[in-house]
């Protein structure tokens, strides 16, 4: 009897469940995933999945909120809008430095609540703003720093999930998390401009000066528009969620996850402090790197020489942290002495980054290279502030690419885990390599055109492939970091490889931004492609040939 006892024991030990917090968690144990673990690893994820999809929506909302701006004649200049998503982009991706290790110093309960809680300030401080059309440039740049903090959350959010799940469906549960997660931005992209629509709060609507338009259809100029809507509805969302993460999630206390956190108030403390360094940080970088016109320094530093240091810096901060929040980074620093931690950000950026990127820049990118025509004025310049009648409604169709992209990250995942995360991968960088080339192409044709809409088609249409093979890579790297991590690091590498990636959201921005003032955006896409076969030739050196140290994992 008591060899059989022992061997029940063995056969299945439950999880020690108190307060929210979890012990004795082992995934890999099938008679414990089978019996208990299971139903507390979906619990968390189906909270987990629309906090971080509202914590997308609100970082990502900038690019939706600055074409209704143009469309009301908010006084900026059309760059000056992209860096208002471009300060969002490098704000959330700053932030994802420090996200990266909450869970160990604060568990994932109390991350999640306390990230998805935070917010509300930026979605609430948006909604007032834009009631305001002489609103100062600089409050909205504020704002949208504010508003990284739901870019950061995606770190903190991964990392989380990968603790919860065994390894034969981490491809699958990381997608999951991610892709629908990440279903915020197309959300966004739907119900932003149909809240605008309507008085639903009760505000004073203002008149449109040029047509906008919804997923239903185009919007005619004159009609009334809510634009602060664009930060009240997701009010309606945050409350709720919050309230959902503090009483449905977990926190897992074994030594590999989360095993001294302390109460919940340090916990908050200790997250609070790690999120201001992250936005110093990057408030320095951005004054740094934008014009002076744009409340920037104005001496030109390229942003390619600042964010390397703006990473650095905010890494070397972190770990001056005294006491407990040292140690814990000292040890999870330890993911930087892994060559394949820096491979990984490499390929892990041209997917979620070109996706995340896009994303950003997709609605601004239609209107101004196709709602308006191009034509020769005085002198024989070429001008392009003169409004196309026929251009397409860049809210009609920007949310069709991110949706796509996001709802095949799972399916990338599920193929990764059948076929080996590498080949995938491999196959996608080919395909964004000729996609990217093919949108640079149309995009060139367009923004030379006194009738661009004959071109929008085949831009779009590539522009559709590309986002489709950021989601199915996106899954497949996850794939790929699962099985050449250890159990402990995998969730850190998840987190720094999303945080160096997530500055997509500022690159592509910025750089496409760059270049249609100076009137060559095709340029911009040249740049990425090349970036693309970099990849191309990583991923097979180090996953694909033969001899490599893990082979198609």
């Amino acid at each position: 009897m008591a060899i059989d006892s022992d061997s029940r024991e063995r056969t299945f030990k439950p999880p020690a469940a108190v307060n929210g917090d979890i012990r004795d968690w082992n995934p890999e144990d099938e008679s414990q995933w089978s019996q208990a673990g299971k139903k507390i690893a979906n619990r968390n994820l189906w909270i987990s999945i629309p906090c971080l999809l509202c914590g997308f929506a609100v970082w990502m909302y900038w690019g939706v909120i600055t074409v209704q701006m143009l469309s009301l004649g908010f006084p900026f200049a059309k760059d000056d809008l992209f860096t208002l998503m471009a300060i969002a982009g490098l704000s959330g991706a700053t932030l994802r430095i420090p996200s990266t290790f909450f869970i160990r110093i604060a568990g994932g309960r109390n991350t999640i609540f306390l990230t998805t809680a935070l917010l509300i300030l930026p979605a609430l401080g948006t909604g007032i703003a834009l009631q305001d059309i002489s609103t100062p440039l600089w409050v909205f740049q504020v704002l949208a720093l504010f508003s990284g903090i739901g870019g950061g959350n995606f770190a903190s959010s991964m990392s989380n999930i990968s603790f919860f799940f065994p390894k034969k469906v981490q491809g699958l549960s990381l997608g999951l998390n991610a892709g629908l997660g990440n279903l915020g931005v197309t959300t966004m992209q739907v119900v932003v401009p149909l809240a605008m629509t309507f008085g639903v709060f009760g505000q004073q609507g203002m008149i449109l000066k040029s047509s906008s338009g919804t997923i239903i259809g185009k919007i005619a100029a004159g009609a009334d528009t809510y634009i602060q809507n664009a930060g009240y509805v997701w009010l309606l969302f945050l409350i709720p969620l919050s309230i959902a993460a503090w009483f449905g999630m977990n926190n897992i206390r074994d030594e590999h996850v989360s095993p001294d956190i302390g109460n919940p108030f340090s916990c908050f403390v200790k997250l609070i402090g790690m999120l201001l360094i992250g936005m110093i940080t990057a408030s320095v970088g951005l004054w740094l790197i934008l014009p002076a016109a744009a409340n920037g320094a104005g001496i030109n530093i390229s942003k390619w020489l600042v964010l390397p240091v703006v990473i650095a810096v905010t890494v070397f901060l972190l770990k001056l942290i005294p006491g407990e929040i040292s140690n814990n980074l000292k040890r999870q620093y330890k993911i930087f002495n892994n060559h394949h931690t820096w491979v990984m950000t490499i390929i892990y950026t041209m997917t979620f980054g070109s996706f995340i990127g896009y994303a950003a820049a997709f609605p601004l990118a239609i209107k101004v290279i196709f709602g308006f025509s191009h034509v020769v004025g005085a002198g024989g310049v070429l001008t392009h502030d003169t409004a196309n009648p026929n251009g397409p409604s860049a809210l009609m169709y920007a949310w069709i690419g991110p949706c796509l992209g996001a709802l095949v990250r799972p399916v990338g995942g599920m193929i990764a885990d059948k076929l080996g995360g590498a080949k995938v991968t491999q196959i996608i960088s080919i395909v964004m390599v000729a996609s990217a080339l093919g949108v640079a192409y149309y995009m060139q044709m367009a923004y030379k055109s006194a009738t661009p809409e004959e071109y929008f088609v085949p831009f779009f249409l590539l522009f559709l492939i590309l986002f489709t093979a950021t989601g199915i890579g996106n899954g497949s790297t996850f794939r790929t970091i699962a099985v050449v991590f250890n159990k402990e690091q995998a969730g850190p590498v998840l987190g720094w490889t999303s945080a160096v990636a997530a500055y997509g959201a500022f690159i592509i921005p910025k750089e496409l931004g760059e270049q249609i003032t100076a009137t060559t955006p095709e340029y911009a896409l040249y740049g990425f492609s090349v970036f693309y076969v970099l990849c191309v030739v990583l991923n097979w050196w180090f996953y694909l040939r033969k001899g490599a140290e893990f082979q198609n994992p």
